[in-house]
């Protein structure tokens, strides 16, 4: 007799790309094997009724609107996922805690830390309230074989550790401006608030929670087009390379986190690389059915290439000699942010949680400071929290 099955209504404020992608992976949902949630995408809210219109595809949406206030006043609504400007986070994401509905918010999670660590007050107002964040780039398979690697002691003693995501989208410097690159939209953190999340999810969960930063910022296109054509300020961080100490028991190492949207060869990826006195692991979305694992054996040392399938967090029904990708790292990341909200997560790899977002808010203050003053400075993290995320005093 197989368990009864949770059905849980989902709303999307925010139409764009990542709503879309959201949709999309709600849709092909029946690819999970024996998943205990299954959601339906019942409402949509996006400023332009253009954008809503794609959504009129999806045969279990009963309301679109402009006013994201409609979705938070339906009861029947159970999740919202909100993927918006910045500086619109603090606003939205508040309304939906304090209408009771559970969230699944996309980065940075308010636009400066300021604004995190109210919507982190504010949940503990609302603590019946399930919030965790969006990034999917840990949920490839490949991704997930060198966690294991280095939770299962394949590293021994941490040498050093890298983690960074890049593409090359503003290479070109006669590309329009848009709002993730001014501050007033985007946030001081600039490129480490768009591109952050991703590379500091892995680190968090692993419990590398840095102590201080050194931080190299770079603001390569100082100007760029605007609709008329007049050149405008770009007032953003475009790329930014961070040196932090992470303590452990066997002594302090060196985790580089590098942000970059302008990374020349770059399309769109995230890359992770450990080694430690016993071995190494290194994988990269560039080339996603590839793990590679550094082993050291009486002397000598071998990287051997493991080829990766496509099953990840959660069994699906496509067969496992297949590759993945992206989309597929979005149902993963889904799947994995509605187990844990079911309470059936258990020890698998799970979302970004608030207390890491305010965590990496923190990273990116102390690393601007880094910055202004050219030296190291201090990170003022907590203790650990559970899945080594650090806790927030």
């Amino acid at each position: 007799m197989t368990a009864a099955i949770e059905v849980v209504n989902v709303g999307i404020i925010g139409g764009g790309l990542m709503g879309k992608e959201a949709a999309a992976a709600i849709a092909r949902w029946p690819a999970l094997l024996d998943h205990p949630v299954r959601p339906r995408l019942t409402a949509v809210c996006d400023v332009s009724e253009g954008a809503l219109r794609w959504f009129e595809r999806m045969e279990t949406v009963t309301t679109t609107t402009t006013d994201y206030r409609d979705l938070l006043a339906d009861d029947r609504l159970d999740v919202v996922y909100v993927a918006v400007r910045h500086d619109l986070h603090e606003q939205i994401y508040g309304d939906v805690i304090a209408a009771g509905k559970d969230l699944l918010a996309e980065k940075p999670f308010g636009i400066d830390l300021a604004a995190a660590a109210r919507l982190l007050g504010l949940m503990d107002d609302h603590p019946e309230v399930f919030v965790r964040c969006a990034s999917e780039m840990p949920f490839f398979p490949g991704a997930q074989e060198a966690l294991r690697h280095v939770r299962g002691g394949g590293l021994g003693q941490v040498i050093e550790a890298h983690s960074t995501f890049s593409h090359s989208s503003d290479l070109d410097a006669s590309k329009p401006i848009s709002w993730k690159r001014q501050r007033k939209f985007c946030g001081d953190a600039g490129v480490m608030n768009d591109l952050g999340m991703h590379v500091v999810h892995a680190p968090f969960h692993l419990g590398w929670t840095p102590v201080s930063v050194y931080a190299i910022l770079q603001d390569l296109v100082p100007e760029r087009p605007d609709a008329a054509g007049a050149l405008v300020p770009c007032d953003t961080f475009e790329n930014a390379t961070l040196v932090c100490s992470v303590e452990e028991r066997g002594g302090a190492f060196p985790l580089t986190l590098g942000m970059k949207r302008i990374d020349p060869g770059q399309k769109n990826t995230w890359s992770f690389r450990a080694t430690g006195m016993e071995g190494g692991v290194a994988f990269s979305t560039r080339y996603p059915k590839s793990v590679h694992v550094l082993r050291i054996d009486r002397g000598e040392q071998a990287w051997v290439e493991l080829e990766m399938g496509s099953q990840s967090v959660f069994p699906t029904v496509t067969g496992s000699i297949f590759e993945t990708g992206f989309s597929d790292a979005i149902l993963q990341m889904w799947a994995a942010f509605l187990a844990e909200r079911a309470g059936v997560l258990a020890d698998r790899f799970g979302c970004v949680t608030p207390a890491e977002a305010v965590a990496s808010h923190r990273l990116w203050t102390a690393a601007l400071a880094s910055f202004e003053s050219r030296a190291a400075v201090d990170v003022p993290f907590a203790e650990h929290r559970s899945m080594g995320g650090p806790t927030v005093r």
